[in-house]
């Protein structure tokens, strides 16, 4: 790839924040906006991007130059934004973000992580595998690694030295058609952005760009045994323990082991280091405990996300009191059906849901779906619903009923206040303690 001067619009954003330390890393200068820090509301991940040498300045085209090599952008950011407007002003090339990481690792023996849902935690997985077996890993993930974070370290890149890359590669916005992987592994398909039947196309696409072999995962048969911190499953004639609860997650753990396999690593050797794998920020994490409640945070924005969420708490706590919010207008219309059907399968009588207002990203949305259609639909089937207008009372719908036993879990993608509501809830629950 080409060193030199990069800009990236939205550099906070997962994807993005990503990408600018992988660039740092490889010798780049680095600069990003955002508009959450024009706003004067900055994340705690870009005092963690400028302790990685990224420069943040405000997002008026001004970090764009005539010597800038090229401007990074995400499907997210519009036509009109003042960052586009300079670099074509200004002759600069404007690359989308999953551009950029193919350039990147362009020559690494690289591994991609597809699916509709668990592929953050399938690339954590996988790089954290090869890490512990000495592999040297350069690794690219949608959601921080637990085991990688740290005050000054995002989590979600791992600086290797070695041939292998491993990669999350997304379907949202057919980005994933960008890479030519050497392995692959496809997690499972479902309606998410897309139809069922767009999102198969999609990833038989994909598939067919690999260069060397595909896995597709798949959960027929396979019968892990389940507790409350995680599971445990023979596979390849060894014995896995895995230390993230969830029938998914265990799922999740034997494709990442089967991939590791495929690449020659020894069953034993792979289940020694998945041991030691402590989760993916935001799935399912343990935000805290108080009021003889736990309070858990997790990605879950589709139907079988939310499933998994609700189906891994659900046996282990008497109550779950849940706050959700729908990551766009698009998927909350392609998806509303089935997400009526997932409720009305997973809520039980004593548990509750609260749905926030769709998160708007801005641009030419179609915003005549709204949340309360759902909450209407799910009232209709009388189920536990209430459709709330902010954090604010999200927080007070929720600690209204917290009894002990109870598992509060907030869900949703893309807006990046979600952590911080559910550590507002903790607090005031803490609070009435």
């Amino acid at each position: 790839m080409k060193t030199g001067h990069y800009h990236l619009t939205g550099v906070a954003g997962v994807g993005m924040n990503a990408i600018a330390q992988a660039l740092a890393a490889v010798g780049c200068q680095v600069t990003g906006s955002d508009r959450f820090c024009d706003q004067g509301h900055c994340l705690d991940v870009v005092g963690k991007l400028a302790k990685a040498g990224v420069r943040i300045i405000p997002q008026d085209g001004s970090g764009i130059s005539a010597g800038t090599t090229g401007l990074v952008v995400s499907t997210a950011i519009e036509d009109d934004n003042p960052d586009i407007a300079a670099a074509r002003r200004l002759g600069v090339p404007v690359l989308h973000r999953s551009a950029m990481l193919a350039q990147i690792v362009e020559g690494r023996e690289c591994i991609a992580v597809a699916g509709t849902s668990g592929k953050s935690t399938v690339t954590g997985m996988i790089g954290f595998i090869l890490e512990q077996l000495g592999a040297d890993p350069f690794v690219v993930n949608g959601a921080p690694v637990l085991n990688w974070m740290s005050e000054t370290s995002v989590g979600n890149v791992r600086i290797g030295r070695s041939k292998w890359c491993v990669l999350e590669v997304d379907e949202s916005d057919r980005s994933l058609l960008n890479f030519h992987p050497a392995w692959a592994l496809v997690t499972n398909v479902s309606a998410d952005h897309f139809t069922l039947e767009e999102s198969t196309g999609l990833f038989r696409q994909f598939a067919a760009q690999v260069t060397g072999g595909v896995l597709w995962g798949e959960a027929g048969g396979f019968e892990p045994q389940l507790d409350a911190g995680g599971s445990r499953f023979e596979f390849e004639g060894a014995s896995f323990r895995v230390n993230v609860p969830g029938r998914h997650n265990a799922e999740n753990a034997r494709n990442a082991a089967a991939m590791c396999v495929r690449l020659g690593f020894k069953p034993a050797e792979v289940a020694k280091a998945l041991a030691d794998f402590r989760g993916i920020h935001r799935r399912l994490e343990v935000v805290g405990r108080a009021g003889g409640a736990v309070v858990v945070d997790d990605f879950a924005h589709n139907p079988a996300k939310i499933r998994a969420a609700w189906e891994t708490l659900a046996p282990y706590h008497e109550r779950v009191l849940a706050v959700w919010r729908p990551h766009g207008f698009r998927p909350l219309a392609v998806m509303m059906d089935e997400l009526v059907a997932t409720f009305r399968e997973v809520c039980r009588p004593g548990d509750f849901l609260a749905v926030l207002p769709v998160f708007d990203a801005g641009g030419t949305a179609n915003r005549s779906v709204r949340s309360e259609m759902l909450v209407e639909k799910l009232a209709a089937a009388g189920l536990p619903a209430a459709a709330v207008k902010d954090y604010a009372e999200a927080v007070e719908a929720v600690a209204a009923r917290v009894k002990p036993g109870s598992a509060i879990v907030t869900m949703g993608a893309r807006d990046p206040d979600l952590p911080r509501l559910a550590r507002n809830i903790l607090e005031r629950v803490q609070g009435r303690g």
